[in-house]
């Protein structure tokens, strides 16, 4: 079935599978194909966020279960409080899956890492359809939000017909305000043509 997805501004995409079937103004679309579903969103859409510190974020940090929020606290734990943690390959590949979740909630639709040499990580990661290569480390601090790295943000490449159905809507009014703001305004974020992320 076909999937328009619209923003504040009357911009949208019509989504097939995992791919981008029309891009144009919600108006445009929702005439181009009678019958579609259509979901609108507030705020701008956009292709989506890479956060550049992959490795960092998930095979050096540890990503507290909800459970473990009274002692451990919700902020991943890197350094000496992720090396007082008993970890195991099932521990790891839990917190990478709730780290990776932690991206998409951000609006990221790429993860920019080099080679993952902790194989459960490595897994999850894979199975998520997020990553893509870096050469090198890249500065900055490591954030689920790149828009707290200090480092310049990187978008997707655009949406456009027949590309890759990847983008992330975030609740402002425009862009200059989602940079003031940061991605923690994300509220909806697609992945290979799934909603993988809803903000409830």
């Amino acid at each position: 079935m076909l999937t328009i997805h619209a923003d504040s501004r009357g911009r949208a995409l019509a989504v097939k599978g995992a791919w981008i079937a029309d891009a144009g103004q919600l108006a445009d679309l929702v005439a181009a194909h009678p019958g579609a579903r259509v979901r609108e969103w507030p705020g701008i859409l956009t292709p989506g966020l890479i956060n550049l510190h992959g490795n960092e974020l998930l095979e050096q940090a540890y990503h507290p279960d909800p459970r473990e929020a009274d002692e451990l606290g919700t902020e991943p734990l890197t350094g000496d409080a992720l090396a007082a943690l008993a970890m195991d390959d099932a521990r790891w590949a839990a917190s990478a899956r709730r780290g990776l979740q932690r991206m998409l909630a951000h609006g990221t639709v790429r993860v920019a890492c080099e080679e993952l040499r902790n194989r459960a990580v490595r897994d999850a990661v894979h199975r998520s359809g997020l990553a893509m290569g870096r050469l090198g480390r890249p500065g900055g601090t490591p954030s689920l939000d790149p828009y707290r790295s200090g480092l310049p943000v990187e978008f997707a490449e655009p949406r456009e017909r027949d590309s890759a159905a990847r983008f992330a809507v975030f609740d402002v009014q425009d862009e200059a305000e989602l940079a003031e703001r940061g991605a923690g305004t994300c509220v909806a974020t697609v992945v290979e043509g799934r909603l993988v992320y809803r903000r409830r």
